[in-house]
């Protein structure tokens, strides 16, 4: 079994800038070997779902707006940058950028936390759609997507990680 700082440092990033999640299931004493992506989320995103509303806004406003200055900067953790490329927000034309920026600006402006969508497998035509309809929901509503999103991408990123069982 990996040490405490083995799992905080292989799984800590795995929910956005929030170690906070892999130390508390650690130290829960839910992992059994072998690790698998299923059973590593289902504790991560138990955890996640008992952590106060603050403790989980925390986690929603530790993500990257899309395509905001972050990425324009190069400042995206290595897990963010490869998921917004792959939806090709790397390659926004100036008026896509435009917006996007107007868009980020307006969603953070309305529910106080960045926009937050799993983007594998989504372009940049379906990631618009779904900001310009989810910016419509009320702030309850918008919170829960914008959990089980992140609940979401961090299965993904468990999945590129760790095999499942046998």
């Amino acid at each position: 079994m990996l040490s405490r700082e083995d799992f905080v440092s292989r799984f800590g990033g795995v929910f956005e800038h929030s170690p906070f999640i892999a130390e508390r299931a650690y130290d829960a004493g839910s992992m059994t070997e072998p690790l698998t992506a299923s059973g590593v989320h289902a504790a991560l995103a138990a955890v996640f779902r008992a952590a106060s509303r603050e403790e989980r806004l925390g986690v929603l406003r530790a993500h990257p707006d899309l395509a905001g200055r972050l990425a324009i900067s190069g400042e995206l953790t290595e897990d963010s940058r490869k998921e917004q490329s792959g939806a090709g927000l790397d390659r926004l034309n100036p008026a896509e950028h435009a917006r996007f920026t107007e868009l980020n600006s307006a969603y953070v402006e309305k529910y106080g936390f960045p926009f937050i969508i799993a983007v594998k497998g989504l372009g940049k035509e379906d990631i618009l759609e779904a900001f310009e309809t989810r910016i419509g929901n009320g702030r309850d509503e918008e919170f829960s997507t914008a959990t089980a999103q992140v609940e979401k991408i961090a299965l993904l990123r468990l999945t590129s990680m760790l095999p499942e069982a046998e």
